[in-house]
């Protein structure tokens, strides 16, 4: 029996749901790797519970980027489940924001090893550094694909749409909240964490973004 050929909605569904399960594999390793900061006291401890109290930023570390890579593997999933196809920009920016999603366990050990001891200016300036070119390439991503300059387009819904105004109003503080915490940090660094997980907070438990109305959905 001779095969049929795959139709190009069907192609460009097919590698669509290729990026978002590569995209899906970089956050999973990515918020994986986050536990190996959290070491355990030494066998010779005498106070078992001051030694893990003692630890506290690791903790504070460990949540704040396990939320931020959680919220950000969230608002990538709803990205995608309007995307129907992709261009050669769309992968460069999904790069962009996997290179920054990738190194984040690099500045949490930093956190986590200098936040209370002489280093911890620099150690949360890289950390919130990092924050806010993830938050740049994530609207980037979102900005792009979301843009009605494409023929056709990229989304199942249209520019106008009900759904890309809301998630435009949501991911207009981003950047700036991001930025306000690297500039904080020169001041207090640990004023700069509580911020960003504070950001992580308000995107986990903000209003949904409403699914696309059929009528607005295109063909």
């Amino acid at each position: 029996m001779a095969d049929h050929p795959r139709s190009p909605v069907d192609a460009a569904e097919r590698e669509t749901a290729r990026l978002e399960a590569f995209s899906d594999g970089v956050f999973a390793i990515a918020i994986t790797l986050l536990i190996l900061e959290l070491k355990v006291p030494p066998m010779d401890t005498a106070d078992l519970r001051a030694a893990l109290l003692a630890r506290w930023p690791s903790y504070l570390a460990y949540l704040t980027s396990f939320g931020t890579v959680g919220v950000m593997w969230l608002n990538h999933h709803r990205i995608f489940s309007l995307i129907k196809r992709c261009d050669h920009t769309t992968l460069v920016l999904n790069l962009l924001l996997l290179l920054g999603v990738s190194v984040v366990p690099f500045p949490t050990a930093l956190v986590a090893e200098h936040l209370g001891h002489p280093g911890e200016r620099l150690a949360v300036t890289i950390y919130a550094s990092v924050s806010v070119v993830i938050a740049v390439a994530f609207t980037a991503l979102w900005r792009y694909v979301s843009s009605r300059r494409h023929a056709p387009p990229l989304m199942h819904v249209s520019a106008d749409s009900r759904v890309v105004r809301t998630t435009n109003a949501q991911y207009r503080w981003g950047v700036p909240a991001y930025l306000v915490a690297l500039a904080i940090a020169q001041w207090s660094p640990r004023a700069s964490v509580i911020l960003c997980l504070t950001m992580v907070l308000v995107f986990l438990f903000r209003a949904p973004v409403p699914d696309g109305d059929p009528a607005e959905r295109l063909a």
